[in-house]
């Protein structure tokens, strides 16, 4: 009886790992990478319990789910050093084969829209467009500056907006129309054929192209944040430790916060545009996006990084690597609530929701 026990116990232990990694994928999830631990931990929303942890390669910063919140794609960071995006089914909890960017080293920030990835490629001083469907990066654009580092597509797949941190820069990309140039005064086109004037032909559809408006903000611009109503981008300048408010329509600095944020690495808007969260070292500073005023500061432990705030508004996520969990901030009350333990070094944070 002793050795049938012995057994049974051994054959639990062989099993509990496929157990634990077998457990259904909630309807919403946390997604949160570990840099040390080179993984990815599916967290389940209702309870914060990790439900699930698939290896994402080397130096993971970013996370990104797809639309229908069941696949994730992760930037394989490196400084430089890698050119891949890691790839993840949320459903099955598995690794599925990585996505080679070819020259395009240094991909950090990422955002779904489209039904595709867009992406930053630091090392390459670019952006581009990866599609699941066709395998490809179908689209890549310069942006001619330095670490351009977070990325952010409009719903309507027509402006784009990056931040250059060592340019201590703001892209602001925005795709228009090409005015094709037509025949000078008084040519008339030749009668009987001959070569037809300048211009599209007659019934082509219009041609777009990307123009790209450079806006100087402060020294070390990286988090930055679109606001609800897309009125405004409001940068996280690290080094300067301010904000910058910009004008998305006008193109230009109206306003700059001086917001005591050294280090500051991410900035997010709540979903009903009144407050700003900003990740500062190891405070995360609360603003009032109206009044621009600070609201609170809170000590989060030894240093900060990703901030997600859940689609409902209710919480927030820090990731707080230097200490090894993600801490969970009641959007009302501005109090920590909790924390997660999802591996070394969490970072970059993301919210899935299966459809």
């Amino acid at each position: 009886m002793k050795i049938f026990i012995r057994g049974a116990a051994f054959i639990l232990c062989l099993c509990l790992p496929a157990i634990l990694s077998g457990q259904s994928t909630p309807s919403a999830s946390l997604l949160v990478l570990s840099k040390q631990d080179h993984t990815l931990s599916i967290v389940d929303a209702s309870n914060l319990q990790v439900v699930a942890k698939v290896p994402v390669g080397n130096d993971p910063h970013e996370v990104i789910a797809s639309t229908d919140g069941t696949t994730a794609y992760v930037s394989n960071y490196g400084f430089g050093a890698f050119h891949t995006l890691a790839v993840v089914d949320l459903v099955a909890h598995q690794a599925l084969p990585e996505i080679d960017l070819g020259p395009l080293h240094g991909p950090h920030g990422l955002t779904f829209a489209g039904d595709k990835i867009w992406f930053t490629a630091e090392a390459a001083k670019a952006i581009g467009r990866y599609d699941p469907v066709t395998h490809k990066v179908d689209w890549i654009l310069g942006t001619g500056q330095n670490r351009t580092h977070m990325i952010y597509v409009s719903a309507d797949l027509q402006h784009i907006v990056t931040t250059n941190v060592s340019s201590g820069t703001v892209s602001i990309i925005d795709q228009e129309p090409i005015h094709m140039p037509g025949p000078p005064p008084g040519m008339h086109p030749p009668s009987g054929g001959g070569t037809p004037p300048p211009g599209p032909p007659p019934g082509s559809m219009p041609r777009t192209d990307w123009n790209e408006t450079v806006v100087r903000v402060g020294n070390g611009s990286e988090g930055f944040d679109v606001s609800p109503d897309g009125n405004e981008i409001w940068v996280a300048n690290a080094q300067d430790g301010t904000i910058s408010v910009i004008d998305f329509h006008e193109k230009k600095v109206i306003q700059t916060i001086a917001a005591n944020a050294q280090g500051a690495n991410r900035l997010k808007f709540t979903p009903d545009g009144k407050r700003v969260l900003v990740s500062s070292g190891p405070e995360l500073v609360v603003f009032d996006a109206s009044a621009r005023k600070e609201v609170k500061r809170m000590n989060i432990g030894h240093g900060s990084g990703g901030v997600l705030i859940q689609p409902d508004g209710r919480r927030a996520f820090v990731a707080c690597g230097p200490d090894n969990y993600v801490a969970v901030i009641d959007l009302e009350s501005l109090e920590i609530t909790g924390h997660i333990q999802a591996g070394r070094e969490p970072d970059g944070l993301a919210w899935a929701v299966r459809h």
